[in-house]
Parts: C-alpha cells; structure tokens; sequence
C-alpha cells in the first residue's frame, strides 16, 4: 500500500515546532528523544517537519522525556494534536481564500486573544457585510463580483470567534482615527453602519476598541499595521500582516517581544475606550441618515 502523503496543516506546523523547541530546551538531539520513545529517528523528524502525525496519547509520554508534567501544557498539545487534521469550515472555499489566508483563519479560531493595529481598515472581526463587500472589492481588484460577496461571506463567518460558547476570543483592537473618516460618498450608510457596529460591539465581553485620534503623538504604529494572535500557553504568538501580496507572519520569541511592546506603546499612546467610544458616537451623529 502506499505512503500517503500528508499535507502539512497550520495545526500540525505549530504543533511540531512546539515539541521540536521543547525537545531543544530539555537538551536532548533528536536521536536521543527519539529511542526514549522506541520510535526511529525518521519518525520523530517528520512529526517535528509536519509531515507525520502523533496520537494525542502519545503527546504525554514524549513530553516526560523532556521533563514535561504540567497538566495545562500536556492537555493543551493534546488538544492541538487531536485537531491536527480536524476540517474548518473555511475549507469550504479552497478554491477561493488564499493558503495563507487559510492558515490565518486557522490561527483566528485557535487563539485566545487578538490585539491588532489597524491604520487603514475597520479589524474584520468588526466590520459589517456591506463594509467588508466595499472594501474587498477595492483590494482584490483580481476577483469576479461572485468571489467578492463570497470573501466578504468569509469575513463574515469568522467573527463567530468573538461569541463561540467555550473561550470567545479576546480582541483588543486600536484603530486609527483617519479610517472613521472615510466615507463611501454614494452610500453613506455603509459607514453610519459600520460606526453602529463599533459602538455595538464595544459591549461585548472580552472587546475593547480605541480609536488612535489624528493629533496622537508619534508612536510604533506608525511601521504598519499588524495583527498579534496569542494562544493557550505553551504555544507561542504569531504576529501577521497583510498586503497587495497576501499575508506573511512573524515568528520567534524575539520577534514576537518586539511586536507585543511595540502595541503597548500604541495602547498608551491612544485615548481611554470611553473617549474613543465618545469620539465614533459623535462621527456618527454628524453623517447623512
């Protein structure tokens, strides 16, 4: 019978970074880890390179190899080794959405908090349909009208992260005031709406929203905006951006670091959330109805 080939998922990659650092840290070369298992090398290399999986049962016994007992860090590798090939409801349009973008959206629904800056756009998980619609189209100048609503559908359907029932995702989101301005000079509903949202929103558990004001004093911001996506410890964050090109990512703990100051420095630098709610309040009351 033939090998099958597995194509590597986003889980899977992060998953065999983690036990490859782990092995690392606990000074073991992956020969020696790999016969403390009963395992051949190969094998513990390619769960490591994402291209074979593991049995979650099998996650607590290498981690005792490399001095690993902690409940919450077992159950948390487990847990990502158990939905290593788990489908998401993305897949439903592979033939759409980008891999990258795919792998973000796999990232999205995995974390446990979100903090973006976002100088030119409303965050997605905060958009309307009617502004992720504009919006889209103005970007994927590339896509039919068809692909466009269907990527805006996608939009759509990830916010669902910020209300599932077992740990909604925490999104801390610091917009740029300059994109409240914006208007869409034919349908002025589309941002009336969209400031609605923001201002609904805010309300909910685990949402916080500041709007960086025009006259804010120079901050890192000011590099580009980025999404910093965080995770059940012990896995690590992953920083992301986007562009014309598609979306890259940021990884390594230093890099990371850097990212992590860089938005504590932006959050300082913005109004409290009662006056950035005040200020998309009064932007709304002064549009056209």
């Amino acid at each position: 019978m033939p090998t099958v080939s597995l194509v590597p998922t986003v889980r899977r990659r992060r998953l065999g970074d983690m036990l490859r650092r782990l092995r690392q840290d606990a000074g073991l070369s992956l020969d020696a880890a790999a016969t403390a298992m009963g395992w051949d090398s190969s094998k513990l290399s390619r769960i490591e390179n994402a291209k074979a999986q593991i049995r979650p049962p099998h996650i607590s016994e290498l981690l005792k190899q490399y001095g690993i007992t902690d409940p919450d860090v077992v159950a948390a590798l487990e847990g990502l080794a158990k939905d290593a090939s788990k489908k998401g409801w993305w897949q439903t349009y592979s033939g759409l959405v980008a891999p990258a973008y795919a792998d973000y959206i796999s990232l999205e629904s995995d974390a446990e908090s979100v903090r973006v800056y976002a100088p030119l756009l409303v965050p997605g998980l905060l958009q309307t349909g009617a502004y992720a619609r504009e919006t889209i189209a103005a970007n994927a100048i590339t896509r039919t009208p068809e692909e466009v609503t269907a990527l805006a559908e996608v939009r759509m359907a990830r916010q669902a992260v910020l209300s599932r029932p077992e740990r909604p995702l925490k999104l801390w989101a610091v917009i740029d005031e300059a994109v409240l301005h914006r208007r869409f000079s034919d349908r002025p509903q589309i941002m009336r709406d969209q400031l609605q949202r923001l201002i609904d929103v805010a309300d909910s558990p685990g949402v916080t929203i500041q709007i960086m004001p025009l006259d804010a004093t120079p901050h890192p911001g000011g590099a580009g905006a980025f999404d910093l996506v965080s995770f059940p410890a012990p896995q690590p964050s992953v920083v992301q951006f986007e562009n014309l090109k598609g979306t890259s990512y940021v990884e390594g703990t230093d890099d990371v670091t850097l990212y992590e100051e860089a938005f504590a420095q932006i959050v300082a630098a913005a109004p409290p959330v009662s006056d950035s709610l005040a200020l998309i309040t009064r932007l709304k009351e002064g549009l056209p109805t």
